[in-house]
Order: structure tokens, then C-alpha cells, then sequence
């Protein structure tokens, strides 16, 4: 277990012979004199999943949607990579074939259990914290999830001595918002400040992706009407959603800066869009007519409150519904996606992955250039 969590390991100098020359000796001692770095540690190869990047990551939240692709992006460059999970060992497995022979650890994590988190970090040079709840449980309140528990594990990779800390938070965390997500959002990333001063923060909007709950969202709208209920129209909301892939990359670029430490990046796509906009284009990609009206703020909560009455996956919730008509906020001063040496994917370029399931049937292989693309704006 030592050697695939690249703990440290020491050798034992054997006694040499008096008849060995001194040259060989000294040749041998140098040999088998103690490591204070796993051998698995040092970068080694050409690149590609069988190398070694040097890189020995514990990813927080890994079974989630952004999880997927930062496991990936992690096993395709040869990390090794250790996975905290607190759900079914089922529901994981999905990420095994990501990573070489070996090359990911899964442990069971109670995220209430300090030893658990400190035993998940302790032979890493790299924690990642992507632990994220869109809706609060009787066991798992948001200050839990985004606040105590990232606390903690930035406590711990103190502790541990891990080189690099990523915690991913919001665009648009504030204390002063009007989701109560957003709000834990903000005091979480003070929190893992204050425990690790060097740690990165990693800021994306909405984020879009095959399994993303952002177009999806909307897209599954249809089921309740013809007409899609926006708060004013979508007209006064302004969003500039994210690729799903291009945040995962900024995971990783991050990682390997050396001048990453300490920083917040920003990670938002290259356009701005109105909120009306942006669901209408996503209408015009499935082939479907599209209808939206006015939904005043407290309709819209009491619709929503119906749906977190379901004990499972809640499709909607009233933060949710703040959360998606809030506008995106402009961090002039913070680096981006570009600092990281990536490219913002534009939504018209990777919406059809998303979108085409939800086509009619007839629809299903038309092109994407049938859909008029929105109108970005610069407010």
C-alpha cells in the first residue's frame, strides 16, 4: 500500500565486507542510503498514463460531475491518485479504468472523521476538494459541506505536509447573496484560507457538460409545458457558463505552476449571454419550440418548494432557483482560464453533446449550424 500512495520508505544500509574497496563501498552506500521520497514521486517517462508525473493527488468529491474529468485528466498524464468516497463502492467504479494499473487508491471517507481525512491525505503531495451539495439533507447542511468539511481537510493537508491545496468554490460565492449556497460558498473559501494560506482557489461559473445540471436543466423543463418560467423573462440575468473539460484542465495546469500558489483563478467561458438567451438557444439545439414567460420570485419558490419534498435527487429547490437568476460577476483583477495557458470553449461548440439526447427522433442527426447561436452581450 506504501509504494501505490507514494509514502515515504526507507532502506536499511547492509553491512559491507572489509574486503570491498572503499570506491565500491561508497558506490554501494549511495545506492541504499535512506529515501525521504518514494521513488514514485520523481517524474519519470515520456508522458501518457504509464509515466509517472510526479503528482500523487487526493481528490475530494471525485464521484461527482466535475470529479469524472479531473480523475481523468489526472490518470491520462500518469498520477497516482487517491479517492476518498462515502458512497456505495458501486457507485465509483466508473473512474477505475481512468488511471493506470494501480494508480488509483479508493478509501472509504467519513468526511466527521478527522483521522479518515487525515489518513486520506497523509501520503499526498496534492489535495483537491471538489466536495459540493446543491441542496441540504438532515445529515449534510451546506455549512457542513462547504464550510466544516473543506475547513477540515485544509487542516489536515497543513498537517501533512501536501504541497499544493485546490479547493473549488463559485463565481459568484458572496456573503451578502441571496443563496444561502452561495453564502457557505463564500465562508468556506475564508476558511481554507485561513488554514492553508497557499492553498488555490478555483472560481468557475455555471459549468456545462453530458452530465452537467445546468442544460440539462433547462432542456427537462419541457416536461411541465410548452412554456419555460423565467424570472423576468431571463432578461436581467446575464450568465457566461463554463466547459466542463476546460475547468478540469485548470485543475491540473494549476498543479503543475509553480507560481500557482496562494492564487484565485477565475474560470468562465469566452461569452457572456442573457439568461432568456441562452435558454433559447438551448431550445433551438433540441429541435423544440420555445415559450418562456414572467414568473414572479415567490410563485416560483412555492413551485419549487414541491420538489424538495422529494426525499432522493432533487430536481429543483428554491436556491436553486436564486442561484440560476443571479448574474455572473466580472473579477477584472484575478487570472483566468488564459493564465493557465487554456483556451475557453465556446457553448455553441460542445452544447450538441449535451443536447442531442433530448432531440426528437426525426431531429436527432440534424447539424447544429440549424440552431442560431445567441447573442453574446458585454454587460
Amino acid at each position: 500500500m506504501a509504494a501505490v500512495l507514494g509514502c515515504r520508505v526507507r532502506h536499511r544500509v547492509l553491512p559491507m565486507s572489509r574486503a570491498v574497496s572503499p570506491g565500491f563501498a561508497s558506490i554501494v552506500s549511495v545506492l541504499i542510503q535512506k529515501r525521504n521520497t518514494h521513488h514514485v514521486v520523481i517524474p519519470a517517462g515520456k508522458g501518457g498514463r504509464s509515466s509517472f508525473s510526479g503528482i500523487v493527488a487526493t481528490v475530494f468529491g471525485a464521484s461527482g460531475f466535475l470529479g469524472r474529468y479531473v480523475v481523468n485528466r489526472l490518470g491520462r498524464i500518469g498520477s497516482q491518485v487517491v479517492i476518498p468516497y462515502r458512497c456505495d463502492p458501486y457507485d465509483v467504479n466508473h473512474l477505475r479504468p481512468m488511471g493506470d494499473l494501480g494508480q488509483l487508491t479508493f478509501l472509504e471517507w467519513d468526511p466527521r472523521d478527522k483521522d479518515s481525512t487525515r489518513r486520506a491525505v497523509g501520503c499526498s503531495n496534492v489535495v483537491i476538494n471538489l466536495v459540493g451539495r446543491e441542496w441540504e439533507t438532515h445529515n449534510f447542511r451546506f455549512d457542513d459541506v462547504h464550510v466544516k468539511i473543506p475547513q477540515d481537510i485544509a487542516h489536515a493537508s497543513k498537517e501533512a505536509g501536501v504541497e499544493k491545496l485546490i479547493h473549488v468554490s463559485h463565481l459568484n460565492a458572496d456573503i451578502k447573496s441571496i443563496s444561502k449556497l452561495l453564502r457557505t460558498k463564500a465562508v468556506g473559501e475564508m476558511a481554507v484560507r485561513e488554514e492553508f494560506p497557499d492553498s488555490i482557489i478555483i472560481k468557475p461559473s455555471e459549468i456545462f457538460g453530458r452530465e452537467d445540471k445546468f442544460l440539462n436543466y433547462f432542456s427537462q423543463m419541457r416536461w411541465f409545458g410548452r412554456a419555460i418560467p423565467l424570472i423576468s423573462m431571463g432578461k436581467k440575468t446575464v450568465k457566461q457558463p463554463v466547459y466542463v473539460v476546460d475547468v478540469a484542465k485548470a485543475i491540473v495546469s494549476a498543479i503543475k505552476d509553480p507560481d500557482s500558489s496562494g492564487k484565485t483563478y477565475v474560470t468562465v467561458g469566452p461569452h457572456r449571454y442573457l439568461l432568456h438567451d441562452l435558454v433559447e438557444y438551448v431550445y433551438a439545439v433540441m429541435h423544440r419550440p420555445f415559450i418562456s414567460y414572467p414568473l414572479p420570485r415567490p410563485l416560483y419558490h412555492l413551485a419549487a418548494k414541491l420538489f424538495e419534498l422529494n426525499p432522493f435527487d432533487k430536481w429543483t429547490s428554491r436556491d436553486k432557483v436564486d442561484r440560476l437568476h443571479i448574474t455572473d460577476m466580472k473579477y477584472t483583477d484575478l487570472p483566468g482560464l488564459e493564465d493557465l495557458g487554456i483556451i475557453p470553449t465556446p457553448i455553441e461548440q460542445k452544447a450538441i453533446e449535451v443536447l442531442r439526447r433530448h432531440r426528437r427522433y426525426r431531429w436527432y442527426s440534424a447539424d447544429v449550424e440549424h440552431a442560431k447561436p445567441a447573442t453574446p452581450v458585454n454587460y
